[in-house]
């Protein structure tokens, strides 16, 4: 059986393949935002399920090819988003349902990311946790009393 026979006859209405291995930012934006509307959806039925999944490996893939992250710290990761996405911290804080205060802090170093804080910030950016979930220096208490 040809491929083309199998894809017809897996979806008889269109033969074609509804989503392909991401190899543009542009492809990577639209199938994030696609992604987003699928999960958010009021009814997820076992095929947008399927889609979700799809989607999920299909930009994961992505993101672990074409990760410029990977040398930043998780505070420098999250600024570079903030600023990719033009959102300040206040944006940020209303979004994770936390204070201003504590993204804040986070973003001059004085506290950690809890794992609360990590999960949602992932989840906001479409990204995995571990991008957040990794050891850098804090600014101690005496730096600030200098400072």
């Amino acid at each position: 059986m040809k491929v083309h026979t199998l894809l017809a006859a897996t979806n008889p209405m269109n033969p074609t393949i509804k989503y392909r291995v991401i190899d543009s930012d542009t492809q990577y934006e639209s199938y994030c935002d696609l992604l987003e509307k699928l999960v958010f959806s009021t009814h997820i039925t076992p095929a947008i399920q399927d889609e979700i999944n799809l989607l999920t490996l299909l930009i994961e893939t992505y993101d672990k090819q074409n990760s410029t992250f990977r040398n930043l710290d998780p505070v420098q990761l999250l600024k570079s988003l903030l600023a990719e996405h033009r959102m300040k911290a206040a944006d940020l804080a209303r979004k994770l349902q936390v204070s201003e205060g504590l993204i804040s802090d986070i973003l001059k170093y004085k506290k950690g990311m809890s794992k609360k804080t990590i999960r949602g910030i992932a989840e906001l950016f479409k990204m995995q946790q571990e991008a957040f979930n990794r050891n850098y220096a804090l600014v101690s208490t005496s730096e600030l009393t200098q400072s």
